[in-house]
């Protein structure tokens, strides 16, 4: 019943999705517009997907929005950001909120909602992306991820998100943001923090032994207040809420990511934190961030919380071509709870040119006198590179290559050595609807650790879909 459901959805964005861009440029100007306020809410939304499917021709006079700092190195679409990473905020400091406006927002612009959400300067958006996958192996993907199960189609993501980004470009007064993103779909498992709505999750019986909780659940996954203070430096952001991990290359949300898949190395650290972070720009070159969170995946509230340290550097050279950026992403000294990780992260990118650029991220983590291993420290080491090359506007290619490495299989479940080897393309059909496709090899040197241990490779072709909305 699950998988007819998936199916259907599936099958439903697709079609949806045909519809919108079939619509011809001639036939797009005799229907309703977006912005026509006599036409009800459906027709608008439908009228403003035909709009992003045919989009009017861009003004080359027209200015750039103005930012306080480098340009942007990359141009986003095809990339899926036109920035270096900096965790814990939506834009570094003196970058401009340059979001597209989406069909929903289009929609509701004549509402006296919407009118009030755009003189507040707060957006409504969200995705929905099913997938599917084929594979070598029966019972289990794992440690691929998101992608667990084999052979069949999923509802990964249905994202809902309400924000407001604080305007860090101007430096004469304090401004205020704030974020929440709330997901529903497989990703769940995820992306689930002990302590909030864990129980769907860890509690939950299910007809999966090596799957724990409901096969679909709901997770709120981000939700924090931003603070703006201009005189500090040349401007520091107050974070104060639930906020993704701070160091990776890669991201929960499927439209943040230069793959379908997520590595290895990604799959095994940590995902969100709960605390307070300060993110302060000190020149277009330095940026340092210093926080106090409550443990990896754990909520302050919950007994498996142990306050950790935060703390990241990040440089840009002056030619905007290298990026480094290291963090500590947790830190504590304190045993094993839930997922009590002590981990050091060091990501650097380097640009080619603006068509052609490479990320590389190394960690080592660890885990102090975890239950049924020996004591002392279990760890964890990996290092992964991507690849990612602009074909054309609409079109961007990645491969990925990594190696990791779970000494005492803490973290997989099997004391063995991986790497894995991916290839995918990122094809914008608007800028409503990406088509990912995705071809995926991966091995385990020591021991047999695919499929529930029962060989030491595995292939994969996935295939999925981000409908923006």
């Amino acid at each position: 019943m699950r998988r007819a459901i998936c199916s259907i959805l599936l099958v439903f964005v697709l079609v949806s999705a045909q519809a919108a861009i079939a619509v011809t440029p001639l036939a797009s100007q005799a229907s309703t517009r977006s912005d026509d306020c006599s036409a009800g809410f459906a027709a608008r939304l439908a009228a403003a997907y035909r709009e992003d499917a045919n989009p009017a021709a861009t003004d080359p006079e027209a200015p750039a929005p103005k930012r306080r700092g480098l340009d942007s190195p990359f141009p986003s679409p095809p990339f899926p950001s036109s920035e270096w990473q900096l965790g814990g905020m939506d834009y570094p400091i003196g970058v401009p909120n340059e979001n597209s406006q989406y069909p929903l927002e289009k929609a509701l612009a004549c509402t006296a909602f919407g009118r009030w959400m755009t003189d507040n300067r707060i957006e409504m958006y969200g995705w929905i992306n099913p997938s599917m996958n084929l594979s070598t192996s029966r019972d289990t993907n794992y440690p691929l991820a998101y992608a667990t199960r084999p052979n069949r189609v999923e509802f990964d993501q249905f994202l809902f998100r309400v924000e407001r980004v604080p305007d860090t470009v101007q430096t004469d007064n304090i401004d205020w943001g704030f974020h929440f993103d709330n997901l529903y779909g497989y990703d769940y498992h995820y992306t689930t923090m002990k302590g909030v709505l864990s129980n769907q999750l860890l509690n939950h019986p299910t007809a999966y032994p090596d799957l724990p909780g409901k096969t679909y659940g709901d997770d709120p996954m981000i939700w924090y207040g931003e603070l703006y203070v201009p005189w500090v430096a040349q401007g520091m952001a107050i974070t104060a809420g639930r906020y993704l991990s701070l160091p990776d290359i890669e991201a929960q949300f499927a439209p943040q990511n230069y793959l379908l898949t997520h590595s290895i190395l990604y799959t095994l650290d940590a995902y969100t934190n709960v605390g307070v972070l300060t993110t302060t720009k000190l020149s277009d070159h330095w940026t340092v961030q210093f926080g106090l969170h409550g443990g990896d995946d754990s909520a302050p509230w919950d007994r498996t919380s142990r306050l950790s340290l935060q703390g990241c550097v990040r440089w840009v050279s002056a030619s905007n071509n290298d990026m480094l950026y290291p963090c500590v992403e947790s830190y504590n000294g304190k045993a094993q709870t839930y997922n009590n990780l002590q981990e050091f992260v060091l990501t650097w990118g380097h640009r080619f040119s603006e068509r052609v650029h490479t990320l590389t991220e190394a960690y080592r983590l660890y885990v102090i006198d975890q239950p049924g291993l020996p004591p002392g420290r279990a760890p964890a080491y990996g290092v992964v590179n991507y690849f990612n090359v602009e074909l054309n506007p609409a079109n961007m290619i990645s491969v990925r290559n990594e190696w990791v490495k779970d000494a005492q299989g803490q973290r997989t479940g099997f004391a063995t050595r991986y790497t894995s080897d991916t290839i995918g393309l990122t094809h914008w059909v608007s800028q409503d609807l990406e088509l990912r496709p995705e071809l995926r090899y991966e091995r385990s040197w020591d021991l047999n650790a695919y499929d529930g241990g029962r060989k030491n490779h595995q292939a994969t072709a996935l295939f999925d879909v981000i409908l923006h909305y």
